[in-house]
């Protein structure tokens, strides 16, 4: 006898985050005692990073006046007005209130853009690894190409990935400074792929045919290193703002991953679609936070002051990862990483299939090695195929959101004690 379906095709094949299963699976082993370093989730140690003081403090008052009530479906005038100067300040992006949308974080924003102009016939393309545009193609039934990418381009993706699929395609995301891997787009390497879609696009109108949209995510604007300046789109080719979509947010820069207020920017027509849309699913940020939001944004002086102790504090850490495992490979151990550029992460590659333990057992897999770390070195990371990458090599996103400046060190020191273990 055959077994009734509990739910439909799409919820009865949906896989959850693997990063936050993964997280949550450290979580439980450290509140049962357990000493590990978890550097796994895209979050903040809200102790080590609070929020800006203001931000804080604003919130309070707009709870003590009893802003709790429906905020308007777009987001309030006043948080859109502060994020319209913010663009044009800090991103040189003029965009009228009418073409900002805010929301309940990031996360709602990019399954609108996904919803809003995918039918389930369309296609998407994006990198791999990259953070959950496979679940996204999944939630709306649309087609996905993903384009593996290689260490010899940190991750990202360039034109010679894309090119042959560009006919193809509706949607292409990208995300930079990128998430898992901590770098970022150069402007030679995304004027080729703006260039390209800027071509593709006037072949299609003349054919009638839908266009091809760029969703920007940029959600670690603003933690972009000095030495890697953050390029965007419509910056390089004003031709593509009726054709981007972006997306930002408090989550990362201002460390209010919890606080869950986001907003996206492009096309009014596009914008309005979406708005409608998030409407039906009530995912818009809370009221008081939208007003606490728009009142810190219009302290100019105070959010430079957090961004630059945010990149100080988050440049320590990276680079002081960074230097510890090029260190640790000069000692002839089988690791790497790439230099950091930007956001919460550093890119890691522990090299060690092959290599037995002391107990005689070989890692044959990247699941092995992901064991060994924890085991053995009591470092908790996320390796690139929970971000959709094929690669047979482990590779890993090592996030420094959690841990504090004695951390490096000694998370070091636990990874130099454990790979010493090892035989090749």
């Amino acid at each position: 006898m055959e077994k009734h379906l509990v739910a439909g095709h799409m919820a009865e094949n949906l896989i959850g985050s693997e990063i936050i299963k993964l997280a949550w699976e450290i979580n439980a082993r450290i509140n049962e005692g357990q000493k590990i370093f978890n550097l796994t989730i895209g979050d903040y140690n809200s102790d080590i990073f609070p929020i800006p003081e203001t931000l804080t403090e604003q919130i309070k008052i707009a709870y003590d006046e009893h802003q709790t009530n429906y905020p308007p479906g777009e987001g309030i005038l006043p948080l859109r007005s502060a994020i319209k100067n913010y663009l044009k300040e800090e991103g040189k992006l003029d965009y009228s209130t009418n073409e900002i949308l805010v929301a309940g974080g990031s996360r709602p924003l990019i399954y609108a853009i996904y919803k809003t102009l995918l039918d389930p016939k369309d296609t998407v393309l994006f990198p791999v690894p990259s953070w959950n545009n496979n679940h996204y193609v999944h939630l709306t039934g649309c087609k996905g190409i993903e384009v593996e990418t290689s260490p010899e381009n940190n991750f990202l993706p360039v034109l010679k990935d894309f090119k042959k699929y560009l006919s193809k395609v509706h949607l292409i995301a990208l995300c930079s400074p990128l998430n898992p891997t901590g770098t970022c787009f150069s402007k030679k390497t995304l004027s080729s792929i703006c260039k390209a879609v800027v071509k593709e696009n006037e072949k299609r109108k003349e054919k009638g045919k839908k266009a091809v949209y760029i969703m920007y995510d940029q959600i670690y604007w603003g933690l972009a290193s000095k030495k890697t300046p953050h390029v965007d789109p419509v910056s390089l080719y004003p031709e593509l703002r009726d054709y981007t979509i972006y997306i930002h947010g408090i989550s990362k820069v201002f460390a209010g991953t919890g606080v869950r207020v986001g907003w996206a920017w492009g096309p009014e027509k596009i914008i309005g679609k979406m708005r409608s849309l998030l409407g039906h699913i009530g995912a818009w940020a809370p009221k008081a936070e939208q007003k606490a939001t728009a009142s810190f944004l219009e302290t100019k002086k105070e959010v430079k002051t957090y961004l630059n102790w945010i990149n100080e504090e988050i440049s320590f850490r990276l680079e002081g990862f960074y230097e510890g495992f090029k260190n640790l490979k000069h000692h002839g151990h089988s690791v790497d990483a790439l230099k950091p550029q930007g956001a919460i992460y550093l890119t890691v590659l522990f090299d060690l299939i092959g290599q037995k333990t002391k107990d005689n057992k070989t890692l044959e897999t990247v699941a092995d090695v992901t064991k060994f770390l924890l085991e053995e070195a009591r470092v908790a990371m996320v390796p690139f195929s929970a971000f959709g990458s094929k690669t047979k090599k482990p590779w890993y996103r090592l996030s420094v959101g959690t841990c504090s400046k004695d951390d490096v060190n000694n998370i070091l020191e636990s990874i130099g004690k454990a790979l010493l273990t090892l035989q090749k």
